[in-house]
């Protein structure tokens, strides 16, 4: 009996031994199923969608089109200034922004590359997903597009970035300006095959919804990357597929592209959704997302007129000057103008609920002074932008622009006649003369001139007057930065390469062999 024991004994220890021996270190972490984490999220049609939810959610903080990245695209324009307290704003129209300083421009760059992140989850995970094929091509294509959209802003702001197109590596090696746009094009064309012209007429969890990135968003942006690398006649073809899509149209009122009252309209091609309606009442500051955050923009209070908000942005004295170079067919100046800023307008003019000239009429300097209007909650809903919250949506992408863009394309492939019907369609929404009566015949040069006043006066305080003004290569001709330098004293600062913000120094610290950009 002893000795049975003992045997029994013996064979019981050698099975926990062998047992023991073949276990692997990976077997014993064990995963919270109460807890998501990247290796169990990505199991069905709705983690995919809540994927690709998550990176139009990198849109909405603080580094992009909460606040940043407007103010980003702005003030190096010679359509507007800034007076901020602030110095890392005050100094970005000054073309000044200090490295030792990463504050807005790096928060943008850190939130880019969020957004880029969860793009390549969506993209590394959802083909593995069992589900309906044509959603699961919509969410992919989806990825694609906003990528695209996060490469170029870091490839337009920074010039020479990463470009990781997989979340494998910690780090990702700095990448030419060229090798920028080449990805930009890669992720738009992919994108343009995948999307759908709508989703009215899809079926599956994202049937019917509004705002995502559709056909026409996909190849409008894939057009301006050709025509930023100054491939015009792929531009030019590409802008046309937009056109030819017959979906867009230009809304009657100019001013309903700004305003919460229009929304998603017939002219927006791609817009970033805010709501004062969803989520919490907290802004998103940025990092991880907090149960408080709202869908709300900080671009009102921060543009807002003196004594409704900041007023850290203000139109420059030469834009509203261009808005009475040309008369309307009747005679009267530019609507655009009273839908662009606030003045001591001859009459009278309106903003919450506040006679202009009454309201500054103590004080000399604002009286004659000139403020932001586009994108204020200033037609008497709300007494002012204090509290933070805007509900208006970013048209980053009007149909107005694709017509101005394809004239331009059009225009630089030799078809200079054919371009004025592109530019009038604009001009005709505000009763301006027909462009081919009052200047028939111009030459190539002239009809460059001409897009270029016709793309300020539709497009000033938008965000993309500044990346006209470097992709044309203003800034390496003396006379015309002379010309940008009387328009906007702001100019007087500018030098050499600094038409880029710098490289954020926490990047240069942790990704090894990163350049600084020159003039830094």
């Amino acid at each position: 009996m002893k000795y049975n024991k003992l045997y029994y004994l013996l064979v019981f220890l050698s099975i926990i031994l062998v047992t023991a021996s073949c276990v692997e270190e990976a077997d014993l972490i064990q995963v919270d199923p109460n807890v998501n984490t990247e290796g169990s999220f990505w199991k069905t049609d709705e983690d995919a969608l809540k994927g690709v939810n998550a990176a139009y959610g990198s849109l909405l903080t603080d580094g992009t089109y909460m606040r940043s990245t407007p103010l980003l695209l702005d003030l190096k324009g010679d359509d507007t200034r800034s007076q901020s307290p602030w110095g890392a704003m005050f100094n970005v129209g000054r073309f000044n922004s200090s490295v030792s300083d990463a504050a807005i421009y790096g928060w943008a760059f850190e939130t880019y590359y969020q957004g880029i992140y969860r793009a390549n989850q969506v993209l590394e995970n959802v083909p593995e997903i069992e589900m309906d094929q044509a959603l699961k091509d919509r969410i992919i294509g989806q990825a694609h597009f906003m990528r695209g959209l996060f490469f170029m802003h870091a490839v337009k702001l920074f010039k020479s970035v990463p470009l990781p197109t997989d979340n494998s590596e910690i780090y990702s090696a700095q990448k030419s300006n060229e090798e920028g746009w080449a990805q930009i094009i890669s992720d738009f064309q992919i994108a343009s095959e995948m999307l759908p012209t709508s989703y009215t007429s899809v079926s599956g969890l994202d049937a019917g919804q509004v705002g995502r990135a559709t056909k026409g968003a996909a190849l409008a942006y894939l057009a301006k990357a050709y025509l930023f690398t100054q491939d015009f006649p792929n531009a030019r073809d590409n802008f046309k597929k937009v056109i030819d899509l017959n979906v867009y149209s230009l809304v009657a009122d100019y001013r309903d592209n700004f305003t919460d009252a229009n929304e998603n309209n017939s002219e927006s091609v791609f817009e970033v959704q805010f709501s004062r309606d969803a989520g919490g009442v907290d802004l998103g500051w940025g990092g991880a997302p907090a149960s408080g955050w709202g869908k709300t923009s900080a671009r009102a209070i921060t543009y807002g007129p003196r004594g409704f908000g900041w007023t850290d942005v203000q139109p420059t004295q030469s834009l509203f000057n261009d808005f009475h170079i040309e008369k309307t067919v009747n005679d009267e100046v530019d609507p655009r103008l009273d839908a662009t800023m606030f003045y001591n307008k001859p009459g009278g003019m309106m903003l919450y609920g506040q006679d202009f000239a009454t309201f500054y009429g103590g004080n000399q300097q604002d009286l004659n002074d000139l403020f932001c209007r586009k994108y204020q909650n200033s037609d008497g809903g709300q007494p002012d932008e204090f509290d933070w919250r805007s509900g208006i949506n970013e048209r980053i992408m009007r149909y107005a622009d694709v017509l101005l863009m394809y004239a331009e394309s059009l225009n630089e492939t030799g078809a200079t006649g054919n371009a004025y019907q592109y530019i009038q369609m604009v001009r005709d929404r505000v009763n301006l003369p027909d462009l081919e009566t009052t200047k028939p015949g111009m030459t190539q040069q002239e009809m460059r001139d001409q897009i270029a006043h016709e793309r300020l006066l539709e497009f000033a305080l938008e965000g993309h007057r500044f990346d006209d003004i470097r992709r044309w290569g203003w800034l390496q001709n003396s006379s015309k930065v002379d010309w940008l330098k009387s328009r906007d004293y702001e100019y007087d600062t500018y030098k050499a390469g600094r038409e880029y913000f710098p490289i954020p120094q926490l990047e240069m610290d942790n990704n090894p062999g990163t350049i600084q950009n020159e003039g830094y």
